[in-house]
């Protein structure tokens, strides 16, 4: 069984965010283990410089990149990634099981991005739109795509 492992910085504060989480974790059972694992945003100051940005993504990017399994296939999800349709990332995944890729990893940053590491380490930059969405959502959004996308290849009714 494959697994998906979800990377993020930051931690969901509402309940109905943890609750689309909750469930799509638990729909994802039925065809992969699929976990969360969210790293502590370095806190800034209100308007911090641009070295202290750089400094807090890499402290971030240390965290991030100690959570990625040797051997697993990445994806970063960043503005200035490519747009991919549902279809494609089902295609995307399955290719990546036949292929030996056992672990599938996503990685969400915080609001300022991904440290130059992180993204020099992923195998894809993914982005959902050029516009903005808060980080609670995205991470809704990717596990709802990830739930599509195994959907579309067990070929249920789930995706139209």
């Amino acid at each position: 069984m494959q697994r998906v492992k979800i990377i993020c910085v930051g931690k969901l504060k509402e309940r109905y965010w943890s609750a689309a989480v909750e469930e799509y974790l638990k729909r994802l059972n039925a065809f992969c283990k699929a976990e969360i694992k969210e790293i502590a945003e370095v806190r800034l100051p209100d308007n911090p410089s641009p070295a202290q940005i750089e400094e807090g993504l890499q402290k971030e990017g240390q965290k991030i990149l100690a959570e990625i399994p040797a051997g697993a296939y990445t994806y970063c999800l960043q503005v200035e990634g490519k747009q991919c349709s549902s279809e494609a990332l089902a295609r995307q995944i399955a290719e990546l099981a036949v292929a030996g890729k056992s672990t599938v990893v996503f990685i969400i940053g915080s609001s300022f991005g991904l440290a130059r590491s992180v993204k020099q380490r992923g195998d894809c930059a993914l982005s959902f739109s050029k516009m903005t969405f808060p980080h609670q959502l995205a991470r809704v959004m990717l596990l709802e795509q990830i739930y599509r996308a195994f959907s579309i290849e067990a070929g249920t009714k789930y995706h139209k």
